[in-house]
This record gives C-alpha cells, structure tokens and sequence, in this order.
C-alpha cells in the first residue's frame, strides 16, 4: 500500500489503530528516563502521544498526512495537552536534526529490502546509548497466528530485524517471538470483538552503542 491507499484507509474510519499504546510498546518503554523519541511509521500517533504523556519530546513520521492529522486532532483534545511533532515523510529516509534517544518501530510491515532500510535508518538516528524497539507482526504469524498482513513478503521475524542491523554496533536487550491476544481476527486492534485469539508478533529491543 502506497501513501494514497493508506490516507483513503485512514480516513474510512474514526481510529485505524486503538487510541493507547500498543502494550509492547508501553510495557518496553515504561521505566526509561523521557528524552526524545521518534515514532517512525506512527500512523495516527498512539505511541508518540503516550510517550508525550510521559514527558518525552516525541514526533510522529508517517508518510499519510490524513494520518497525522487525526493524530494531532487526538492530542489536541487531551488535558493537559502533550507536545508533540508531526512528520509526513518516508520512514526509510527521514533523519531528525539530531540523534535520538528512543526509535518505535510497530507494526510498519515492509517488503525485506524497504524493511532494511527502516530498520538501519531508525537505529542510525540513535545516539549512542539510545534504545530502538521494533514490534511487528511475525512471519510465523500466518501460519499460526491470527489477523495481520496475509502476505508473506511483509512479515518478519527477530532474526531478520537483527540481520538487517548487520555492521551497526547495538547491544541486543531482547530478540524474539511474542504472544499477544487479540479480540478480533483481523488486524491488530485490541480493543474490538469478543473471542480471545493468538496472534504472533516479533520483538526487537536493541541500544546503540
């Protein structure tokens, strides 16, 4: 999906994602000191607006504007409002001014050789000593999992993310596969339906040194 499909998609619907975290993200992040983040291929925000809550100096990168518009509506209508900055531009080349303390990496589904140039692009942007966290829907996730992207050039695993850090200096904090029970077979939202079902994603925490 290009950024058109993506606006049309967003814009089909109240929230594409839930309005919290995804609980990856905040179960991860949740006892670093704030500092500055990126949430790179953010989407409408939630992660950026959680962790701005938290006192970070967070910007969302996603290339849908209609995306960071609604996002922006979200945090705009919160007390006491958390800053935050919006960013429409491509995941795989955009760079902050400067490095960054904290690079979120969820659920940005990429063909191997897009997903390698995200994921090296992220970690470059870190300062050493900074964390970047990947989540993403697992490769294994087709087969034995529920919801999600059904093609399987866009999945991944841990071991892929760590390969396409090959050459970077990071210490790998956590590297695996995680359970996470959704309430509706399709996609990741996590608040909708009622039957509980398994849904395999990839976790990669590493920090650069």
């Amino acid at each position: 999906m290009d950024a058109h499909d993506w606006d049309a998609r967003y814009a089909a619907s109240e929230l594409v994602w839930s309005r919290g975290p995804n609980q990856f993200v905040a179960a991860e992040l949740a006892d670093l000191e704030p500092g500055v983040a990126v949430d790179l291929g953010g989407g409408e925000g939630r992660n950026a607006i959680w962790l701005a809550q938290r006192g970070w100096a967070a910007t969302t990168v996603d290339f849908s504007q209609v995306a960071l518009d609604k996002g922006r509506r979200l945090a705009e209508d919160l007390d006491p409002r958390p800053a935050l900055e919006w960013a429409c531009a491509d995941a795989t080349t955009w760079r902050p001014e400067a490095p960054v303390d904290l690079v979120v990496v969820a659920y940005l589904q990429l063909t191997a050789d897009q997903r390698r140039l995200a994921v090296r692009n992220a970690v470059q942007m870190l300062r050493p000593g900074g964390t970047f966290l990947l989540v993403a829907h697992d490769t294994t996730n087709l087969t034995e999992g529920t919801g999600g992207p059904q093609d399987p050039a866009v999945l991944m695993s841990a071991e892929d993310v760590l390969a396409d850090l090959d050459g970077i200096d990071v210490e790998v904090v956590r590297a695996e596969r995680v359970a996470r029970e959704v309430t509706a077979p399709s996609g990741h939202h996590e608040h909708a339906g009622d039957a509980s079902r398994t849904a395999w994603d990839c976790l990669v925490r590493v920090v650069r040194r």
